[in-house]
């Protein structure tokens, strides 16, 4: 089973569509998980795999899945700064406001990396601008720390 989870991820992460169609066919666990928690979704839309995250969504993938901090393949795409992937995820049903386990969102992520872009698409579909992480911080504070000015017009236009 791990192995099979392993080959999983590993075509996940380079985009092997033929590998991860094969492994489907035969039956393997499409939310199945790594050491980390990470599902080959996770994993492809962390790496940037637009045509494997696609072929793992079509194929029943959980778009809302987290790793074992919490982290969603939106989240990962916005600290990455991918935003062709997040709209696919959103498209397909990803949770806006998800939290991982300090609290921190998809929006806090982009904003605090300066993915201005991904903060953009997040406000216009609806995510949270008041959602809190453990400490306290709106993402709001997380951007004033980075010196994201434009984030932070971004966050306060209204939509």
């Amino acid at each position: 089973m791990e192995e099979i989870t392993n080959q999983l991820t590993g075509a996940a992460r380079v985009g092997d569509l033929s590998t991860l169609t094969l492994l489907l066919d035969q039956g393997a666990d499409i939310n199945s998980r790594d050491s980390k928690g990470y599902t080959p979704l996770i994993i492809a839309a962390y790496n940037h795999q637009l045509d494997a995250v696609k072929l793992l969504l079509n194929a029943g993938a959980d778009v809302n899945a987290a790793d074992y901090g919490g982290n969603t393949a939106l989240m990962g795409v916005c600290f990455k700064g991918y935003p062709d992937i997040a709209e696919l995820l959103i498209e397909k049903g990803a949770d806006l406001n998800l939290q991982h386990g300090n609290g921190g969102t998809a929006l806090m992520f982009a904003a605090m990396f300066g993915r201005n872009d991904l903060v953009k698409l997040l406000v216009k579909k609806g995510a949270d601008r008041y959602i809190l992480d453990v400490r306290g911080l709106s993402v709001f504070d997380l951007a004033a720390q980075q010196g994201n000015e434009e984030g932070i017009a971004i966050l306060e236009a209204q939509y």
